[in-house]
């Protein structure tokens, strides 16, 4: 569908290309050689603790994909059998507008965006690389985190709203970042969808042991967002099939279906069930490229244990979905799962620019969008946005009721 002309655009989901210096221009001396980009043939990988990825093909960004060059792949049109890499054809420069704020600014309004979420690429990969020391996680995330400070700014010109990372692997640790980013004008935040390694073992971030950085999140009014980013899931699939690469574009069919979106459905699912969003009712969560599949199925299982172990849940699990989280589904994906389980006013539009996953242009969407008045496309397309980030409507309607969740879901997994 065509966007009313007075809708004023939100993308919750575009990205930068980091710099080459990143990682390493603000990281301490003492983990120095624990990050460096290395040469293998003619590719340039990153190696953590001595441990090579290749999750990012590219880390350098200096030739990347053209923007939505995999549209056909996950629109499913890919009639030809192509791979990603065949699909993707030749690789570009950098587009001007991943790499600074000022040539954002310019590309935002050659395409009709007002304001933008800004993630870090780069980030996707660092926090599963470092997950063993989590003092080097922190260090990483923190030395990221300074670089996107100086390149991008958190808030720049009101408009482009770049993500700074938490990580919360050692709470003290989460409760110095979020000060620190808050302290620099941080309008929003970024949280990995996964457990964490602290100096006790694996656990989730939702248990009450994190209960000072949430309530320290709480209240600061900080939205948090839980973006896509590489799957924890990887040793399990190993012993499924071999493991032959993390590069997402060279990854089987069983990898595509094994690791689905098990990481944010476990996440929102420890949130509800660890009594994270009980204990601290005014958090806003946000899930981002994580598809809208995974909602049905959650609630569904949500409301079965509700019924076998109310003693459990002091509130209905259902409703704290309802009341803590916005979700921006996949372009190819379906806004009604969002509309019809959570409610209008908790779906977010997304392009995913400039990844190749996401579209050539923002307003590809609407081809894939389906069921929106005119309304609904203004609360879709940036009202709905706004209301996570906690900024006024621009034009609210006093007349807008949205539908409260069902008591029960049925299962579509």
């Amino acid at each position: 569908m065509t966007p009313p002309i007075d809708a004023s655009i939100f993308d919750a989901d575009a990205h930068m290309y980091e710099t080459a210096d990143a990682l390493t221009k603000y990281l301490p001396e003492p983990y120095r050689q624990a990050v460096r980009y290395v040469q293998i043939g003619r590719h340039t990988r990153i190696a953590i603790n001595g441990r090579i990825t290749d999750f990012i093909p590219n880390p350098t960004f200096e030739r990347v994909a053209a923007p939505g060059a995999h549209e056909k792949f996950f629109a499913g049109e890919n009639t030809e059998g192509l791979t990603l890499r065949q699909m993707q054809g030749k690789a570009i420069p950098a587009p001007a507008a991943t790499r600074n704020p000022e040539d954002r600014i310019i590309e935002l309004d050659r395409q009709g965006v007002r304001e933008t979420f800004n993630y870090p690429t780069l980030a996707s990969l660092v926090e599963h690389s470092t997950a063993e020391d989590p003092e080097l996680t922190l260090a990483v995330v923190h030395a990221l985190n300074r670089w996107m400070l100086e390149h991008w700014t958190y808030a720049y010109q009101d408009r482009i709203f770049s993500t700074p990372i938490i990580n919360c692997a050692e709470v003290d640790g989460a409760r110095r970042e979020l000060e620190y980013i808050l302290d620099n004008g941080a309008q929003v935040a970024l949280i990995k969808p996964a457990p964490v390694k602290g100096l006790r073992g694996w656990r989730s971030p939702a248990l009450a042991e994190f209960d000072p950085f949430w309530r320290d999140v709480q209240d600061a009014g900080l939205p948090i967002v839980l973006h896509a980013s590489q799957p924890p899931l990887d040793e399990y699939v190993n012993r499924w099939e071999p493991p032959a690469t993390a590069n997402f574009m060279a990854m089987s069919s069983f990898r595509w279906l094994a690791l689905g979106h098990r990481e944010i459905s476990d996440m929102i699912g420890s949130l509800i069930c660890h009594g994270t969003l009980t204990r601290f009712p005014r958090l806003r969560i946000a899930s981002v490229e994580n598809g809208s599949s995974w909602i049905r199925p959650l609630l569904h299982d949500l409301a079965e244990l509700n019924k076998r172990m109310p003693q459990n849940f002091p509130e209905d699990p259902l409703a704290v979905f309802r009341r803590n989280i916005w979700v921006s589904p996949f372009w190819e994906g379906s806004v009604a799962d969002v509309v019809e389980t959570v409610g209008w006013d908790r779906v977010m539009f997304g392009s995913d620019y400039p990844h190749p996953e996401g579209l050539p242009e923002p307003s590809g969407y609407w081809k894939y969008a389906e069921g929106m008045d005119t309304r609904r496309t203004r609360d879709f397309l940036g009202d709905n946005a706004r209301r996570f980030l906690g900024r006024p409507i621009e034009n609210p309607d006093p007349a807008a009721q949205y539908p409260p969740i069902p008591a029960t879901t049925e299962s579509h997994a």
